[in-house]
């Protein structure tokens, strides 16, 4: 019996996230637990007209892979993936893990390999996204793995997917569309300022956005979605952050961060667990010690940390500086192998100020 919902996620993933044209080279990746989800997207891209193919990843090659690869193997890039960076028109990618700490005791250095190598692969995905030639989405459909993470059931994960969507609502499209509408106005505002200052519990933070532009995530390139972000001028960042939830990348997890800034580069790296790792990614280039992104979580139907990123970064009442590259839309012009958001929390005992004027407190816009 097919879930109405599901249906709901593939109708509001192409017609409101992607707006799917017919064809156009339509890219999906995911993991077989997601085979729901993906054969209902399939089927209705097939029914616009799109150029629909599919690419699986199966349970542990992922895993083989960093064990296996010698250094050759890890900074390879095939041409394959070079001609289709520049090929596809649309881009979904679902995420659905079985084991979520694979990647753990893999060595960092081997992990900062494969990533750099990548990094051109990445850039030039952005820069056509940032053109408008390639559209591209990320979701994630429930498993055990990431419910575990979340200290829910595999029910609970679903039905906490489903309401951060909407997909709970006969029309979760009008839903996203009023959503946009209202964070539009917060742009509209945010867009004259030039300094932002944070000041939280163990953080101090200052930075410029001075001729940058900021973008409203409503539902387009992730799902779900709620945020507004910005790239930050690279040399601006000063001060001291402290990150409030833990750090996952790679599946390798990082907790107690806190960084230290000066002249827009990290120059103090701490974390009570993880901090090796921490600082491999961060020397993974020169782009990764910067500031790519600045953001304000932004959905209030998701409240509990889950350590998967796609819905922590959304979290209303909190912000989250992502190291490494930028988001070429924004204005941002720091590149790196690494894009790493780290989330802080402003509900409780937090301001921001935006050119000395008081913006936002303990979670909320005030303006």
């Amino acid at each position: 019996m097919k879930d109405i919902r599901i249906e709901r996620w593939a109708k509001v993933l192409l017609d409101y996230s992607l707006e799917l044209k017919p064809k156009q080279l339509f890219l999906i990746q995911g993991t077989t637990l997601a085979m729901p989800l993906i054969n209902e997207v399939y089927r209705q891209s097939l029914r616009r007209g799109a150029f629909p193919y599919v690419k699986l990843t199966g349970e542990g090659t992922t895993e083989i892979f960093y064990q296996e690869a010698n250094e050759e193997q890890l900074t390879y890039v095939s041409d394959m993936e070079k001609l289709e960076v520049e090929r596809i028109d649309a881009s979904l990618r679902i995420i659905a893990e079985w084991n979520r700490k694979s990647l753990t005791n893999i060595d960092p250095k081997k992990l900062s390999l494969a990533r750099k190598a990548k990094s051109g692969i990445f850039e030039r995905f952005l820069e056509r996204a940032a053109k408008g030639e390639l559209r591209w989405t990320l979701t994630a459909y429930p498993d055990y793995a990431q419910a575990q993470d979340a200290e829910m059931s595999l029910e609970e994960f679903a039905e906490f997917i489903f309401n951060a969507g909407w997909l709970n609502e006969p029309d979760p499209i009008k839903k996203w569309r009023e959503f946009s509408e209202s964070q539009k106005r917060i742009i509209e505002i945010l867009e004259k300022k030039e300094t932002i200052a944070i000041k939280a519990p163990g953080t101090d933070l200052k930075l410029s956005v001075k001729g940058r532009k900021w973008i409203n995530c409503d539902g387009r390139e992730n799902f779900p979605d709620g945020e507004i972000f910005t790239g930050p001028v690279e040399d601006s960042i000063q001060g001291v952050i402290t990150y409030s939830f833990p750090a996952v990348y790679s599946g390798k997890e990082v907790s107690g961060i806190r960084l230290v800034f000066k002249d827009g580069e990290v120059r103090e790296a701490k974390a009570e667990k993880g901090e090796e790792f921490l600082r491999a990614m961060i020397n993974m280039d020169e782009g990764a010690k910067r500031v790519g992104e600045f953001s304000f979580g932004t959905n209030y139907g998701i409240k509990t940390f889950v350590k998967n990123i796609l819905f922590d970064e959304k979290i209303g009442g909190t912000c989250h500086l992502a190291l490494g590259s930028a988001y070429p839309e924004t204005g941002g012009v720091n590149k790196s192998g690494l894009h790493w958001d780290m989330i802080c929390d402003l509900r409780k005992e937090s301001e921001v100020y935006a050119d000395g004027e008081l913006i936002y407190k303990n979670g909320r816009f005030i303006i």
